[in-house]
């Protein structure tokens, strides 16, 4: 077992590490995975995401010691072009498709990845949701293109799965810099609201709850149903609602709930969902920023593979899923964020402090430099 490079102890962030390794090209291990569980080392929907990091990558290392305790990860090149992958049922698609888009824009040819499985549960950030706020948020950067889409073409509810989505991205090895420190007034909300296998009434009753909330705040609200039959609508039945609000100044903050999975745990009432997931949205209002909760990493990504220039952002509360990324991307490529704390003002009295990002990126091509 080789034991090169970064080391880490544990099975927490686990995609982090190995994402980032990835940019990077430096090795890593991590060791004592689950050691001291009844079911000790990774488990199968981790083993799937390294499956899939195979697939994108051309000469990639990896080790894995007997018990699944201990990994070794040696980096290849990220190849990209067309690429379908089973993506494990005990998590969404959208597990592996985050790590999909902070590695698309940097492959060597235009990246294709056909995925199946979970679509939408209650864990992960769903298909939906990533389509609604990380793609217009890469278009910030300058990612885009003709080839940039995320298509779902089967929907699969948690946990019996058979989804179908279709993510392409056309190669952008060059990152623009930006700065996002004023996101503006909200100005209209969006949203779907899917059902798969049940009463197309479902998604009705999740739009009036909803709407029944936000109506209170703003007039401009429409939210798609979308429900599917037949083939596309996967193995299990199950709904769920996803909300969007945009603000003035092209910035999108995000809310999602589905229902609770065929045999697990209470069920949910369509009513409920909306109303909750409604409450969310404003939630994330309440935090502020231009980034909402759930893409604070792939913007401090993008910031920090940008070209050598300063980028601006300004988020809400750090999660502390961000403040460990943070940390990794110290480690992987030496990059340090100056933080600012920015008190809320009379007007915003009751918002949270939000913080302000500010970073010079490394630039991809630079690393490619060094790496050679």
């Amino acid at each position: 077992m080789a034991s090169h490079g970064l080391a880490y102890d544990g099975c927490n962030f686990f995609r982090q590490r190995l994402v980032l390794s990835t940019l990077s090209g430096k090795r890593v291990r991590i060791k004592n995975i689950r050691s001291r569980d009844d079911n000790p080392g990774l488990r199968d929907f981790e083993a799937s995401f390294i499956r899939l990091l195979d697939k994108v990558t051309n000469g990639s290392r990896i080790e894995i010691n007997q018990t699944g305790t201990v990994l070794f990860y040696q980096p290849g090149l990220l190849q990209g072009g067309f690429v379908e992958h089973d993506c494990n049922p005990q998590r969404s698609i959208g597990y592996y498709l985050e790590a999909l888009l902070m590695l698309a824009p940097f492959m060597k040819t235009s990246l294709k990845a056909t995925l199946r499985g979970v679509t939408n549960d209650p864990a992960d950030p769903t298909v939906d949701l990533l389509k609604s706020t990380a793609l217009p948020l890469m278009k910030k950067f300058g990612i885009d293109g003709d080839g940039f889409d995320l298509k779902v073409l089967k929907r699969g509810m948690a946990p019996g799965g058979g989804g179908e989505v279709v993510f392409t991205c056309p190669v952008h090895r060059t990152i623009r810099p930006v700065q996002l420190t004023d996101p503006g007034k909200i100005k209209r909300i969006r949203g779907v609201a899917y059902s798969a296998r049940v009463s197309p009434q479902m998604a009705n009753r999740i739009v009036e709850s909803a709407r029944g909330i936000l109506n209170q705040f703003l007039p401009d609200i429409y939210i798609y149903t979308d429900h599917m039959k037949g083939v596309n609508s996967g193995r299990s039945p199950g709904f769920g609602l996803m909300l969007v609000a945009e603000t003035l100044n092209g910035c999108f903050l995000s809310a999602e709930m589905s229902s609770t999975p065929q045999g697990q745990g209470d069920p949910v009432l369509p009513e409920d969902l909306g109303r909750n997931c409604a409450k969310l949205l404003l939630e994330e209002v309440y935090r502020g920023g231009c980034v909402d909760s759930s893409n604070q990493s792939l913007a401090l990504l993008l910031m920090t593979l940008g070209q050598p220039d300063v980028s601006k952002v300004l988020l809400g509360p750090l999660s502390s899923y961000t403040i460990e990324f943070l940390r990794h991307i110290r480690d992987f490529f030496q990059i340090m964020f100056k933080i600012e704390v920015q008190k809320p003002s009379e007007d915003e009295r009751k918002g949270g402090d939000k913080v302000l990002m500010t970073c010079v990126g490394v630039g991809y091509t630079n690393i490619n430099k060094t790496l050679k």
